[in-house]
């Protein structure tokens, strides 16, 4: 932890990355907010979309220019590949790898697909990551508050020598600099990024507000407090865990909460709930969970779909949609689908 080196825009030659044409391909999440980060900062960037496209019509509506996938790689000395990580092996192997030429630099922000061997680069072009630890509407509205969210870069491939210099540039102009970067590897951003999403932040906490949700449903008490108390005041307390650690968190609960998370809390997060995430990490590393998500995919995501109607019933989620129409709170909207 002493050696942790946190990059700043101070310590980056920021001007660089404006030397060099960036290909964003895609305008999901991460396209949305990197793309017009970059464009806000002075950077030469196109998006290479389906034309005629949902994603197409999208990004033009915010003034930026598009080509065909196999033209924006043409145009560009960088190419930041931003689409679903199960359909990044087929769009590369089809419409990015043919184009590439000698010297470009091809970019994730999450390395699955370079980890796992799913996309197998030619040894004459930089690969390089850089991956904000965040969603793209949040990367797109810290940026416009003058802030930015922390991230990372890391380097697979360096042919030509420059590659964290140029990262980290781009980590700069799409507002990183501000907040904080972080070099790492591929293997420790895709491994950790996966074992945290699903033994904690995403698939951990969502499973754990749900039980809780249920098990005071099934004690006969409301539907609505069971919501409140168990998924609507998670935010409150995250907060003040991101503003000052678990400590924060404890400072500013009461005694009777202290002592409860710190009695009680071990009694369900305990050793059985460590081994199962040990599994879990178990998996990642192996390439195991890799497989399964591909073969998911490739099979028409029957599991995958049934898993998202069942959670999207869940009588949390329609408890919740209900009381957020009726309560006034939380009406800053992170995400437009319709817009980004």
């Amino acid at each position: 932890m002493d050696n942790l080196k946190i990059y700043l825009d101070k310590d980056i030659d920021t001007n660089l990355i404006k030397t060099k044409k960036i290909a964003v391909i895609g305008f999901g999440s991460q396209g949305y907010g990197q793309s017009l980060n970059l464009k806000d900062s002075g950077c030469d960037v196109v998006i290479g979309v389906r034309l005629g496209g949902k994603s197409d019509v999208k990004a033009k509506d915010y003034g930026l220019k598009t080509m065909s996938i196999e033209d924006a790689v043409k145009y560009a000395d960088i190419v930041q590949i931003l689409i679903p990580d199960e359909i990044q092996a087929k769009v590369y192997e089809e419409q990015i790898k043919p184009y590439m030429r000698e010297g470009q630099y091809l970019m994730f922000s999450h390395g699955f697909n370079i980890h796992f061997n799913k996309i197998v680069p030619p040894k004459g072009i930089n690969v390089i990551m850089v991956a904000p630890k965040g969603p793209g509407h949040t990367v797109r509205s810290e940026y416009l508050e003058g802030k930015g969210v922390p991230s990372l870069v890391a380097i697979a491939q360096d042919f030509t020598g420059d590659s964290k210099a140029v990262a980290l540039s781009y980590a700069s102009a799409i507002g990183a600099g501000r907040a904080g970067i972080i070099e790492t590897t591929f293997r420790e951003e895709t491994e950790t990024d996966l074992f945290g999403e699903q033994a904690v932040i995403c698939g951990g906490i969502s499973a754990l507000m749900k039980a809780g949700f249920d098990t005071l449903v099934e004690a006969g008490y409301s539907p609505y407090m069971a919501y409140f108390e168990t998924i609507h005041e998670m935010k409150l307390i995250v907060d003040l865990i991101y503003q000052g650690g678990l400590s924060d968190m404890r400072y500013s609960i009461s005694n009777t909460a202290e002592y409860g998370d710190m009695t009680r809390g071990p009694l369900v997060i305990g050793q059985d709930s460590k081994d199962a995430m040990k599994k879990i990490l178990a998996d990642i590393q192996s390439g195991k969970f890799a497989k399964e998500f591909s073969d998911e995919f490739s099979s028409g995501c029957k599991k995958f779909q049934q898993l998202r109607e069942e959670n999207k019933n869940h009588p949390a989620e329609i408890t919740g949609q209900k009381i957020r129409s009726l309560f006034m709170w939380g009406n800053k909207k992170f995400i437009d689908r319709d817009k980004n």
